[in-house]
């Protein structure tokens, strides 16, 4: 599952149905799957539309 993530994340272009038969392989069903791009995508967007935006982090945050 975090495979499939990160490469829709980095390489989305690159996504093909044996990386979505992997994860039906792995005991994933159809709608798990769907969460999964959905998610994965979710936070790419948001976190593109923040960048493009300039928004700043939150104060309370610190990176490790």
């Amino acid at each position: 599952m975090l495979a499939y993530a990160e490469k829709l994340t980095k390489f989305p272009s690159t996504v093909e149905k044996a990386d979505v038969d992997a994860l039906k392989h792995a005991g994933f069903s159809d709608a798990d799957i769907l969460a999964i791009a959905e998610v994965t995508s979710y936070y790419a967007y948001a976190n593109r539309i923040a960048d493009g935006l300039g928004v700043d982090v939150e104060p309370w945050f610190t990176p490790d």
